[in-house]
């Protein structure tokens, strides 16, 4: 099973890599975490090169099912995040 990367990994990281104290690296990344958060709320889309972009986009009211019972209910519009890979980040993880 693939182990899942959590903050405090990152912060580890961007402590090995770079140097900063342990403080210091958690503020880095929860700093750079909070601006993504902050431009996706304000619904600007986030690129990150060689990486992939973060959009938000936007649904409308529909019908919808439920597959169990067949009973329909009205889906409320909502605001959803997409990821959309880079092909650099999809080459490496097709090459992993």
């Amino acid at each position: 099973m693939a182990k899942t990367v959590t903050r405090a990994d990152l912060t580890e990281s961007v402590y090995r890599s770079i140097g900063l104290s342990r403080n210091e690296s958690s503020d880095l990344v929860e700093s750079v975490l909070e601006e993504i958060c902050a431009c996706l709320e304000a619904g600007e889309d986030v690129k990150l090169s060689s990486f992939g972009t973060f959009s938000v986009q936007s649904k409308r009211q529909r019908v919808g099912r439920n597959p169990k019972t067949g009973v329909e209910a009205v889906i409320t519009p909502r605001r959803v995040l997409s990821f959309r890979p880079s092909h650099i980040l999809k080459d490496r993880v097709d090459n992993a």
